[in-house]
């Protein structure tokens, strides 16, 4: 409409008319200037701002995408988005293993100038954010900018929202629904040069972001797993089509290296501490931050077999949050293992 019409306010102005035209039910009215104006100073106050399609500051890999969202909301350090990005995506309940590879991958990758991009959901999401929060990350949310989603991510959103930045295609106070997340999963395969699939189920959503990758011309890497784990089987059939077989961050580099010709290495962002996770370790299990008694309360309790959450947080006598803390810092650290229906159990 910008190109048709000449400027926002003459396609703003036919707008009415084209939606009659098009015989909709409903009727397509311009936003007013006072829900603007009340947009804009909700923004504000969150510390939040706008980035638009067409402006220098929006992403150009994204600007590039057919169906690029025409307004970002971007929560923290906005100038992350010019820089050349990398995706780091997987399995919501993945192994140990995948994690500790996941932050390690995510930070040797830092260290080689890419800015590491992923969802923020539990699993590799989360370590990818950890493993590269010296040398920048972004978060691309399926809800809106200041939503924290999931809740026990809360200390990853706040480290975030701080050192690297968080980017929603979708309004303030927007709750993140089903719907939402593959939308987002093409923001963040359009915003990166390649997608890197760590752990990966038959039907994972990190599929989905593989697959807009492979639309919009970007690379597509995959960590090979054992033929007994079903986490590993979406990134061994990426593998069995063509994805870049991927041990660590050399294999990413010198892939992308012709993409990456003089991008200097990133200054390390001075660290941060993250209340609810442990801090962030290139290498190594993440060391535990909390109390000894309340881990060890929670360890006691879990063995092989999966119990709820809700189930623990009644025999610990502690508050969810609590319980929700202390299970991340033992994830990370690789004492539990989450499954599918809100179970842990030890590893």
């Amino acid at each position: 409409m910008l190109r048709r019409f000449g400027s926002a306010r003459a396609a703003l102005d036919v707008l009415p008319r084209l939606a009659r035209r098009a015989e909709r039910a409903t009727t397509v009215t311009a936003v007013t200037r006072a829900e603007a104006e009340a947009e804009l100073a909700a923004l504000h106050r969150a510390g939040a701002r706008l980035v638009c399609w067409g402006e220098p500051s929006y992403p150009s890999a994204l600007a590039a995408i057919d169906d690029a969202p025409p307004i970002l909301t971007v929560l923290g350090e906005a100038q992350l988005l010019q820089r050349p990005m990398v995706a780091v995506v997987g399995a919501r309940n993945a192994s140990a293993i995948g994690r500790r590879l996941a932050r390690d991958l995510a930070a040797e990758l830092g260290l080689g100038g890419l800015v590491v991009i992923s969802g923020l959901a539990r699993g590799i999401d989360a370590a990818a954010h950890l493993g590269a929060l010296e040398t920048g990350s972004v978060a691309v949310v399926a809800g809106g900018a200041d939503i924290v989603y999931p809740a026990e991510n809360r200390g990853l959103y706040d480290a975030l929202a701080r050192r690297g930045a968080i980017v929603a295609e979708l309004p303030l106070g927007t709750e993140p629904l089903a719907r939402h997340f593959p939308r987002r999963n093409r923001i963040i395969s359009g915003m990166a040069l390649g997608v890197v699939v760590v752990e990966a189920a038959a039907r994972s959503g990190s599929l989905i972001t593989a697959r807009f990758a492979l639309e919009q011309g970007r690379e597509v890497f995959a960590v090979p797993g054992s033929p007994l784990d079903p986490r590993a089987r979406g990134c061994n059939d990426l593998l069995r089509h063509g994805a870049t077989l991927t041990e660590n961050a050399a294999d990413v580099l010198s892939q992308l290296g012709p993409q990456l010709s003089g991008v200097e290495p990133p200054r390390p962002i001075p660290s941060v501490s993250i209340p609810t996770t442990p801090t962030s370790q290139s290498h190594g299990a993440a060391e535990l931050t909390g109390d000894d008694g309340e881990f060890e309360l929670i360890l006691e309790r879990l063995g092989p077999t999966p119990v709820a959450v809700d189930e623990l947080v009644r025999q610990c006598q502690m508050s969810a949050a609590a319980v929700a803390t202390l299970l991340l810092e033992l994830e990370l650290a690789g004492r539990v293992e989450r499954h599918p229906g809100n179970l842990v159990s030890s590893r």
